[in-house]
């Protein structure tokens, strides 16, 4: 797989819509996510990332503004032990609750589907990481319609374990804008991870569309001590 210039990619596309990085840094010390989110509608632009716990949630920087809370309010991270979850939606409690209850990563995305905002069906994209005794490995999943026919759902997972220093994954919701949105295809994107978190995520939030970006969220994960360093950028 060709390693591409994340910086490039969202430079290049003016709506990836809402986006899951994971990977380790360069240096081989951190498990490294980041997550984003991009609007167009009022609505969607009307929001902030939050602290909340270990996580971070989503709220409206204008409640007085908020006309539909569903699909844009939840929390895009939360930890359980030494697993860290990232998602876009509130598949992330969906994930939280059934892992907390010995179920898999994959078996609790099971029981959801994309979104149900026709007709772009957006899709559903989380991830998780596992940090133990200095090593860590990490899986991303879509679900999506089948081409854009919401009666069928295609589920993915990509697994990837003893990840190599400087590399990473990304996924994210569209390939690009239009009407109904392109929803991604293929696998997750190979992408270089840097050793610095303020460079990382001020070249993240420099290169989204400036329009239509909306929040950041960045964290790095010492590999052995468990603790975590995180970074928000919000638009609002």
């Amino acid at each position: 797989m060709i390693k591409k210039d994340i910086y490039a990619e969202l430079k290049n596309n003016a709506y990836p819509g809402r986006g899951i990085i994971i990977g380790k840094s360069e240096n081989g010390k951190n498990a490294v996510t980041a997550y984003f989110i991009m609007g167009r509608s009022e609505n969607s632009r009307n929001r902030i990332f939050v602290e909340e716990g270990e996580g971070i949630k989503t709220q409206a920087f204008d409640p007085s503004k908020l006309t539909d809370p569903h699909l844009i309010i939840y929390s895009p991270v939360r930890v359980l032990g030494n697993k860290t979850i990232v998602t876009n939606g509130d598949q992330t409690d969906t994930i939280y609750e059934l892992m907390n209850s010995q179920q898999t990563f994959e078996q609790s995305l099971r029981t959801r589907e994309f979104e149900d905002d026709a007709p772009n069906f957006t899709p559903r994209i989380s991830g998780i990481i596992k940090v133990d005794d200095g090593k860590f490995n990490y899986a991303m999943s879509i679900l999506k319609s089948a081409n854009g026919n919401p009666d069928s759902c295609s589920r993915f997972t990509f697994s990837y374990n003893n990840p190599l220093n400087g590399e990473g994954h990304f996924i994210h919701t569209y390939m690009g804008d239009g009407n109904p949105l392109p929803s991604f295809e293929g696998e997750p994107e190979l992408i270089n991870i840097p050793d610095d978190i303020n460079e990382f995520a001020d070249k993240l939030w420099d290169s989204l569309n400036n329009e239509n970006k909306v929040s950041l969220f960045v964290r790095f994960i010492d590999l052995e001590t468990g603790k975590y360093t995180s970074k928000i950028i919000n638009k609002n």
